[in-house]
């Protein structure tokens, strides 16, 4: 069964799960030895060692970092995934009203004046507006008065096209950070192989559509190559062909989101061209050593580092060592198993620090999704891509 981007989350939940048994297990013999006291709001106080006093909180099942505005997960999706919460519908539908229902991204959104209390009275922010949800009335973001609301159905219509014109297929739609991000991903019927006749490595195409509500983020139309067999975003820049549009929440927003729908035909040509390069890639060998210069070149490890820098710089070589190990198994000691090793390196163990103000603090599994989604590590892939092409040229 093909997987979207956010298949990668049952993975991870199946990790947490076992996490969560195993810290339970430990919890319950903390507490039948007296090391540990349950606390009426449902945490636990250490009582012994160097860690006495310190509260724990229950670690049960992880969140899933949905928008949970209506009392439910707002995501529709075609496969069960994203810790098998939301809409389900085997197969798919083809009704894009349907599926903003289902996933919980029905909802439009007004523009309110900003005001602020100031001695006991209201006064209003001028040219300052808050973004707001007609369903619930939440306020999602502070915008200036150049700030052109794209509701949801105007940011994904378009790609209904597709739907009528080649079966793709509507894969998961929804919503994060309290409806501030919402999202829809296609997957294209028509499927690509990397090195067809030698270690033909199945990709699986998909359009993914981002919109925002908080006057931070843009609008985003991104081709998304999928690598189902590690569940890695393969998103990279390659020559003569666009993967990405990006516009701005501006007066002209709505037709440069016509431009992208125009624009968007020429996605064939992305998928070609890339697996014409990393075709090029897999017939390409890779000795350790062009593999270590890769990583230096990514993550320099700079002229006087630290311990601490120098033991995560080690840490981070060994992994990416074991990652080409197992990929070079598959297809070989090659440029193209190099390329997968830092991909599937930044997309499932680089360390990340979900902020405060993402909403996802404590929040690893879901803020790491999102950042797969939003394709923070895109730029560092294609310069991964960019240094192995160039090997090949030299």
């Amino acid at each position: 069964m093909s997987a979207d981007v956010n298949e990668m989350f049952a993975a991870e939940r199946a990790g947490q799960l076992e996490a969560a048994r195993d810290w339970e297990r430990e919890l319950q013999n903390r507490l039948a030895a007296g090391t540990v006291k349950r606390l009426p709001d449902g945490r636990y106080r250490i009582l012994s060692g160097w860690d006495a006093g310190e509260i724990l909180s229950d670690r049960g099942a992880p969140q899933h970092g949905l928008d949970l505005s209506r009392g439910r997960p707002a995501l529709y999706s075609a496969v069960p995934a994203w810790h098998h919460v939301g809409n389900v519908i085997p197969g798919g539908t083809a009704d894009i009203d349907k599926v903003l229902e289902l996933g919980g991204i029905d909802y439009h959104i007004d523009t309110v004046p900003a005001t602020y209390l100031w001695n006991g009275a209201y006064r209003y922010a001028e040219g300052q507006f808050h973004t707001v949800r007609t369903d619930t009335g939440a306020s999602l973001g502070v915008v200036g008065k150049s700030y052109t609301v794209v509701q949801n159905r105007q940011a994904f219509e378009f790609l209904q096209e597709l739907v009528n014109d080649s079966n793709a297929i509507w894969e998961s739609a929804g919503a994060l950070r309290g409806g501030k991000k919402v999202f829809v991903a296609m997957r294209l019927p028509r499927h690509v192989r990397v090195d067809a006749e030698g270690i033909n490595d199945e990709i699986v195409p998909f359009v993914v559509v981002i919109n925002s509500h908080d006057g931070r983020c843009p609008y985003e139309v991104v081709l998304t190559p999928w690598r189902p067999v590690c569940g890695n975003t393969e998103r990279l820049a390659v020559r003569d062909a666009y993967s990405r549009w990006t516009v701005r929440h501006t007066r002209s927003a709505l037709d440069r989101i016509q431009e992208a729908r125009r624009t968007l035909g020429l996605s064939i040509r992305y998928y070609d061209k890339w697996v014409d390069e990393e075709t090029v890639l897999a017939r390409t060998n890779l000795a350790i050593n062009e593999f270590d210069e890769l990583i230096d070149a990514l993550w320099p490890p700079g002229d006087t580092p630290t311990a601490r820098t120098r033991r995560t710089y080690e840490a981070r070589r060994e992994r990416l060592h074991n990652l080409f190990t197992g990929e070079a198994e598959r297809t070989g000691r090659t440029a193209y198993a190099g390329e997968r090793a830092v991909t599937e390196y930044l997309d499932h163990f680089a360390p990340i620090r979900p902020s405060a103000a993402s909403g996802l603090k404590d929040n690893k599994p879901a803020a790491r999704g999102l950042r797969l989604l939003e394709g923070v590590d895109d730029e560092l892939k294609s310069r991964a891509h960019r240094r192995l092409m160039h090997l090949r040229q030299s």
